[in-house]
């Protein structure tokens, strides 16, 4: 720990495997809490380092919080903040450090009262009222948010616009562009009374882990705020200001968070009518690509495995069983399909179970995640 805080990198370096994981989701869970300026106690940096080493599980770093809490006999000015931060941020890690999702209206309310229980009496319940907010970037304005009475069919049509979406024909920077827009339309239905950009923010990472991507959890830890404005500003419309949907920064944060580029994320970038000083320079207006140390561009969604290369094209834009993969490969052994082939496609998160909760179901099939669908373009382009 340094002055009070803890060096996430420093144990996602040098740790074992199960450290690294922890340590990711408890950068995520404290990150998150700058999106409503809210900062974690020192008692919570010290839970959540023994949590990570391993000396007591999550559920126990969870209960110990609300101990702390519960007895603490000196209270300062900022006890409810910190309260509410640390609370949240233990709730935020037990949910990031477990890999069940329900990509459902009733998930995305579960992962909200997840989140906030013993915060929030309303936690998981929807709001019954319409709401605006005053944005600093909007200079005072608001986002024109989705009116109560609509919120669940709002939530549900956005989900089915996902489910069904064919991201067969869309490079890298399209498949952006698009989980950009999905993301935003989820944020601006704004569900809940409080806690909205934390609850989606939570949904998204663990939807994008469901399609199969490495999600750039450093992201969420210093980049919350600018994750926050960038959804308010892709949401924003005032056509009498002159003033259209401004997608571009939100979708630098998820070429950051997916591509493992560089783009440069600064707050006062977004604002509107800005400053001649705070505008983007025209050197910073281009995405800069990521580049390793060889100077060649990093590829997040390329594979050298020739296995997984080879399953890719076979299932292509299907849903195959195992038989018919096998045939596919024109392969006869299943053990070292499974071994050599699947598994390792499924582990890399390029293929997922058509029905995960049922890995047994007689009628499984198999199809590419988003990520495996932008692999399978790319071996494909130009045929």
């Amino acid at each position: 720990m340094t002055d009070g805080y803890l060096n996430f990198d420093e144990y996602i370096r040098q740790g074992e495997p199960a450290q690294r994981e922890r340590a990711d989701a408890w950068r995520v869970a404290i990150g998150l809490q700058a999106v409503d300026g809210l900062k974690t106690s020192e008692y919570l940096q010290e839970t959540a380092r023994r949590n990570i080493e391993g000396e007591i599980t999550i559920d126990q770093a969870r209960e110990m919080v609300k101990q702390y809490y519960v007895t603490k006999t000196s209270h300062d000015e900022d006890d409810a903040e910190k309260e509410e931060a640390d609370r949240v941020s233990s709730n935020i890690s037990k949910l990031l450090q477990t890999d069940a999702f329900t990509y459902s209206v009733a998930g995305l309310a579960a992962i909200h009262r997840a989140i906030f229980e013993g915060v929030f009496k309303h936690a998981g319940q929807f709001r019954e009222y319409d709401i605006s907010k005053k944005e600093w970037v909007l200079r005072g304005d608001s986002v024109l948010y989705g009116r109560w009475q609509d919120l669940r069919m709002a939530i549900e049509y956005d989900l089915e616009q996902e489910r069904q979406f064919d991201y067969s024909t869309l490079d890298k920077g399209q498949m952006m562009e698009h989980l950009a827009k999905f993301v935003a339309g989820i944020w601006q239905t704004h569900p809940f009374r409080e806690g909205n950009t934390r609850a989606t923010a939570v949904f998204t990472i663990k939807y994008l882990r469901s399609q199969g991507f490495q999600v750039n959890n450093q992201m969420f830890e210093q980049h919350s705020w600018y994750f926050r404005n960038a959804l308010v500003r892709a949401n924003y419309r005032n056509l009498e200001k002159g003033i259209g949907y401004e997608p571009m920064f939100l979708v630098r944060f998820f070429r950051n968070l997916l591509l493992g580029e560089n783009n440069i994320l600064k707050n006062r970038y977004m604002i509107i009518n800005p400053p001649e000083e705070w505008k983007m320079p025209e050197s910073e207006q281009t995405p800069d690509k990521y580049r390793t140390s060889t100077g060649q561009v990093q590829d997040k969604f390329f594979t050298d495995n020739y296995n997984i290369i080879e399953i890719i094209k076979v299932i292509a834009n299907n849903q195959l069983s195992v038989k018919e993969m096998m045939a596919g490969l024109n392969l006869k052994g299943r053990d070292n399909f499974l071994n050599l082939y699947l598994s390792p496609a499924i582990a890399e998160g390029y293929v997922r179970l058509l029905y995960p909760k049922s890995p047994r179901h007689p009628r499984q099939k198999y199809l590419l995640t988003v990520k495996g669908l932008a692999l399978y373009n790319e071996l494909t382009k130009g045929e």
